[in-house]
């Protein structure tokens, strides 16, 4: 894969606070929802937190086909990961992203029930940038 095209999306991802979440509904149907980027280490692993008693975790739990969106609008880049999300309700995964003021969302802290981590595993990625559309595997990030 291209250097330059792996260094702009890295670039694109470093930069994001915000990434659209991609999720299929009860009948079927994509949902998408803009989400605060929690963490990413790897290109093909990406954090989210979450409450347990949200809609999108019930359908991740029935469907972990999933998609994430990172884009810089002023310069019409993106960069479309696809994969599957698992709900992590474990400590360790959970206090890996836990961050000082996360208890305003979850009084009970990193061990709230109601809180969760989405684990995003990308398969593929599409990047968009200009007239350049191209889809690899994320094996060759």
């Amino acid at each position: 894969m291209d250097k330059k095209i792996i260094s702009d999306i890295r670039d694109l991802r470093d930069k994001c606070s915000i990434a659209y979440v991609g999720s299929v509904n009860e009948a079927g149907f994509p949902q998408v929802k803009a989400m605060f980027v929690a963490e990413h280490g790897d290109m093909r692993v990406h954090y989210f937190s979450t409450n347990m008693s949200s809609k999108r975790a019930a359908q991740f739990l029935k469907n972990p086909k999933a998609c994430v969106y990172y884009c810089n609008e002023r310069e019409f880049k993106g960069a479309l990961f696809t994969g599957t999300i698992e709900v992590c309700t474990d400590h360790d995964t959970k206090a890996f992203i836990w961050h000082d003021g996360d208890e305003m969302y979850y009084p009970g802290g990193v061990d709230d029930e109601d809180y969760c981590v989405y684990k995003f595993t990308a398969e593929t990625v599409n990047y968009y940038h200009g007239l350049s559309n191209v889809t690899f595997s994320a094996d060759e990030l």
